[in-house]
């Protein structure tokens, strides 16, 4: 690992959480210089949810490469790029009876979110945009500035202005409803919230420790845009993609979202972001809004192959049926540890476990690792260990996983009272 201290910057995150060298990965695992084993429940924070070489993807890209196809183009247009947006339209987009133009943008999920706030300023002639508590949408300056999170905000100089925070579902915990909240600001002309352009919204706040939205508030707060005359821009960045069991997050509520941000799984391991926006929000000029690498030829490839898993109903329903395990699993372990006040939410295949005692999810999950499991960690005090295995993954893994994290519990207890046990006897 010495040249990654030499050479790498203080800011490298994940590779402190998982002190090893990975060389080598397929589908549900991922394989270290040493060979040690390592079953993934992180998938790239969502980015690997058809799995690590997903065989399809490799044939696939190495016929394309092998044939000279097209790697660069800019937004000129490519048999790689026809075919996505042929892929996308006939298994995504018509069978949900969704009208979306596509604009592709800088490959990150944070280039898509600074083009949908982009878009919906210049559209509505407002500025203001309404976030929400624990939202995390990305760590570019406009993006940033609708990130709920003081550990990315604090000292980075963004603007603070042009954003109004409202609470999230269930952020008071009382039942209070946050979107008569929202509405009662809009309502009163001198509540010092300016009438926004957009709302913005994640349906399950992954990075805020997987806050799961609930139906009737999606439902409520699509309302409240539509009497005010605001957009709805949902970012499924992390949890689009199949990650709660349909391909869409937002498609079991019902809502129809003004614009649809996504990244991370879409590019299929590979960097790629789209802004899918209703029609008459396209009034970008050419060349309005540009960008180097804005659309992905391999990754168009890749995501061709990987939409073929939507052509029918199976992938999702296979998706449910692990969710099942899933929340089957973690249920005995919060049985198990009651005591500690242990918390469960979640929706298809992001689940988290929030525990109360400062640090302890922290042992946890590097005890995982030792154990062979790779997990991490959620919330504004990083105390939900955030399940988010790829969707593929086999039901022994997933189980196998879960089990890790019980052991590894039992574990950080044990550690805990024999650290009690040894202070008690030096103090004697």
């Amino acid at each position: 690992m010495r040249i990654f201290e030499q050479l790498e910057s203080q800011v490298r995150s994940y590779v402190r959480h998982f002190p090893t060298v990975f060389s080598s990965a397929k589908w549900s695992k991922l394989y270290d210089e040493q060979g040690k084993e390592y079953i993934d429940f992180f998938a790239g924070a969502g980015t690997l949810n058809y799995g690590h070489n997903n065989p399809a993807v490799n044939e696939a890209l190495i016929e394309y490469i092998k044939n000279d196809g097209i790697l660069h183009g800019l937004d000129k247009a490519t048999t790689a790029k026809k075919k996505f947006l042929e892929k996308l339209s006939h298994t995504i987009l018509q069978p949900r009876h969704l009208d979306y133009k596509v604009q592709f943008c800088g490959p990150t999920g944070t280039n898509a979110v600074e083009t949908a706030l982009k878009i919906v300023r210049m559209v509505k002639g407002r500025s203001n945009v309404i976030s929400f508590t624990n939202g995390f949408h990305g760590l570019t300056m406009g993006s940033m500035a609708i990130t709920g999170n003081a550990f990315y905000r604090d000292e980075a100089f963004i603007n603070r202005a042009n954003v109004t925070f409202m609470p999230y579902d269930g952020y008071f915990g009382d039942g209070t409803d946050t979107a008569l909240y929202l509405r009662k600001f809009l309502e009163d002309s001198s509540s010092g919230v300016d009438l926004p352009a957009a709302v913005i919204l994640e349906t399950v706040q992954a990075e805020g420790g997987v806050n799961v939205a609930s139906m009737q508030w999606l439902k409520a707060i699509e309302q409240v845009c539509r009497d005010f005359d605001v957009l709805l821009i949902v970012d499924d960045i992390q949890v689009g993609n199949g990650r709660t069991g349909t391909f869409f997050s937002f498609e079991e509520s019902g809502v129809n979202p003004d614009i649809v941000i996504l990244s991370k799984s879409i590019g299929g391991g590979l960097p790629l972001a789209l802004v899918l926006m209703k029609p008459e929000l396209d009034q970008w000029r050419p060349g309005e809004h540009t960008g180097t690498f804005r659309g992905n030829n391999l990754a168009f490839v890749a995501s061709t192959e990987l939409l073929s898993y939507w052509d029918n109903n199976d992938f999702s329903d296979a998706i449910l049926y692990r969710e099942r395990i899933l929340k089957e699993e973690l249920e005995r372990i919060v049985d198990t540890y009651d005591h500690l006040g242990v918390k469960m939410r979640g929706r298809g295949l992001i689940y988290g476990l929030q525990f109360p005692q400062q640090g302890f999810s922290g042992a946890v999950t590097a005890e995982a690792f030792e154990r062979g499991l790779v997990i991490e960690r959620a919330g504004a005090k990083n105390d939900v260990i955030k399940f988010l295995p790829p969707l593929v993954i086999e039901e022994e893994l997933l189980r196998k996983g879960v089990e890790i994290i019980g052991d590894s519990i039992e574990a950080c207890l044990e550690k805990k009272e024999d650290m009690m046990k040894g202070a008690f006897f030096n103090v004697g």
